[in-house]
């Protein structure tokens, strides 16, 4: 498990993009990636998964 910052999540348009903790990498997530509901600056933890252009979030959870 990583964790991370949420640093910016578009709701209408369902995705947005995590910074991890350790690295300062940033990840892209989609909604289809949440577990819980998540908003701008909330602490999350995160697995990574190869999407189409790159390391997706997933498993999205509030720490």
């Amino acid at each position: 498990m990583k964790t991370g910052t949420v640093k910016f999540f578009n709701e209408t348009k369902g995705f947005g993009f995590i910074k991890e903790t350790d690295t300062n990498q940033e990840y892209f997530v989609h909604v289809s990636g949440l577990v819980d509901k998540i908003n701008e600056n909330d602490q999350v933890t995160f697995e990574l998964k190869e999407g189409k252009k790159g390391l997706n979030a997933v498993e999205v959870k509030l720490a």
